[in-house]
């Protein structure tokens, strides 16, 4: 019990780690985007800690008795085509990979039988997950490795769904390096969070101190924007889709700087890579339901091909998802989103050197401590 009161308090903190860009938007925003990335906003969740407590118990209760009876739905005895797999994701780039599956899933011609619930916070996953009320969520990366240390290894992940999705963005032609942000200030949202330290991570590659480069955080994506708009010379770093509907009301402003590619150049080749969004599924039902979770890998492997293959069909299906309002600007987005399906020992690599930079900066942004090899789940 008193392992998920912990996971409780981490579940409303977790998100915060990564909150780099507010939910809130102004009419222009609203205009292009439904809701800001909910990778990059800060939870504001609030139920008590008895809620969840008791919810956490009632899960914990029905998932020993379906391990005991072999009748049971998704026992480990018996693998049932039929077991809903419930799958959680937050509106923004990590579902973006997910929403032919989710399309297929609707027209009941996907190879499992799916329960799709998406948010735009990402404590709303965590509480679900803690309850027992999700078998597999798409989560922030760093978040991940808090919820396992919480759990103390209660979940593993499964495989990579979204890289870098953060950007410098300036009207400003002269800015081709991370040096060349010395001496300039730079918008950005999420103080103490994940945007913070990649940024700081890269300036202090890249041979840049703290006083080289004046560092103005603002609660919300859509203030940056706010200023980038208003000031022909500022400088901002923002997450997609905020990035494409920045541009597209400021014929001036430019992508920069791609950040996951600054990524690439500082940690070279077999390095780590910038990992914004991860897919975990909680380990008593992984135990239960291998043969379901192998499947999902599959069948999201495949609706991430093809919203890579065919963008403007998936462009369609991202609107109709609600997850960015209009088709034509989620097209435009989804070059700079990054999605990918990234499994096994490549997916290990990626995010164990990623989790390792941030560790370094700060052991909280991980959880304390970084995870044990059983955190990173080898489909066989």
């Amino acid at each position: 019990m008193k392992k998920q009161v912990s996971l409780l308090i981490a579940a409303m903190s977790a998100a915060a780690l990564l909150a780099g860009c507010g939910s809130g938007q102004t009419a222009e925003t609203a205009a292009a985007t439904t809701a800001a990335p909910a990778e990059t906003t800060a939870a504001a969740e609030s139920e008590t800690i008895e809620t969840f407590t008791e919810a956490a118990e009632t899960a914990d209760e029905k998932e020993t008795a379906d391990a005991a009876d072999p009748s049971a739905p998704g026992s480990a005895q018996v693998v049932d085509q039929n077991v809903t797999v419930r799958v959680g994701s937050l509106k923004g780039p990590t579902s973006m990979g997910l929403v032919h599956l989710m399309d297929l899933a609707a027209k009941e011609e996907s190879r499992c039988n799916y329960e799709f619930t998406m948010v735009t916070a990402a404590d709303e996953l965590l509480g679900k997950m803690v309850s027992g009320d999700l078998d597999i969520a798409l989560i922030p990366a760093n978040v991940a490795s808090v919820l396992y240390n919480k759990t103390e290894g209660g979940i593993s992940v499964i495989d990579i769904n979204t890289l870098g999705v953060l950007d410098i963005v300036a009207s400003d032609d002269s800015i081709q390096s991370i040096a060349d942000l010395k001496g300039k200030t730079l918008y950005l949202t999420g103080k103490g969070t994940t945007p913070d330290y990649v940024i700081r991570y890269l300036l202090s590659a890249n041979g840049l101190t703290e006083d080289d480069v004046t560092l103005e955080f603002k609660s919300e994506a859509t203030e940056v924007a706010a200023v980038l708009k208003e000031q022909p010379d500022a400088i901002g770093l923002l997450p997609q889709p905020f990035v494409t509907a920045a541009c597209a009301q400021n014929e001036d402003l430019k992508i920069v700087l791609d950040l996951t590619k600054e990524w690439q150049a500082v940690q070279g080749e077999g390095g780590s890579q910038l990992v914004t969004g991860v897919t975990v599924v909680r380990d008593g039902f992984l135990e239960q339901n291998q043969p379901l979770v192998d499947a999902f890998l599959e069948e999201h492997q495949a609706s991430t091909e093809f919203t890579l293959s065919d963008p403007a069909a998936a462009s369609e299906l991202i609107a109709a998802q609600g997850i960015i309002e209009k088709a034509p600007v989620a097209q435009k987005a989804l070059p700079y989103c990054n999605i990918v399906c990234i499994t096994g020992d490549e997916m290990k690599a990626a995010l164990s050197g990623y989790l390792q930079v941030l560790a370094d900066q700060d052991p909280q942004a991980v959880g304390g401590k970084l995870p044990g090899d059983d955190f990173y789940y080898m489909a066989q």
